[in-house]
């Protein structure tokens, strides 16, 4: 014989977590963009520039949030840029010498800039988010 189970308040508990979801997307963006803008800032501040090219991997990097706030990418965004710049990768770990044709091509030290933008604004990143989050679940729980 099967038991049956009810849960006392649900219909307040739905509409809470309706308002939450609801919230999210007001509070939590703004601070998923303005965090991404400090790792993108700091990013194009680290990241070697070559002077003998016109065109620059730092003014390429972009941020992007998503609609919900919940994900935000940093960096060169597309099928092209990604092609045009994939040096990027190279300069962030470096490479090792190696022997082209009769010539030796010298190894070449990593300047890294991707992890390093990230851990340089950590505690700003966590403050905003935690803020936003507070803030959302205090709105969530005042409202009727």
């Amino acid at each position: 014989m099967a038991r049956r189970s009810s849960v006392q308040g649900n219909f307040k508990l739905r509409g809470l977590l309706r308002r939450i979801d609801n919230q999210m997307e007001s509070d939590l963006r703004p601070a998923m963009v303005q965090a991404a803008n400090l790792v993108l800032a700091t990013q194009q501040r680290l990241i070697p520039r070559d002077p003998s090219s016109s065109e620059h991997i730092e003014d390429e990097l972009e941020a992007f949030v998503s609609k919900s706030g919940l994900d935000a990418q940093i960096g060169i965004r597309g099928k092209k840029d990604n092609r045009k710049f994939f040096y990027g990768r190279f300069l962030e770990y470096g490479t090792k010498q190696y022997i082209r044709g009769d010539s030796t091509v010298a190894a070449r030290p990593a300047h890294p800039w991707l992890r390093p933008s990230y851990d340089m604004n950590r505690e700003q990143i966590i403050d905003l988010i935690t803020k936003a989050v507070a803030s959302t679940l205090r709105k969530a729980a005042e409202a009727k």
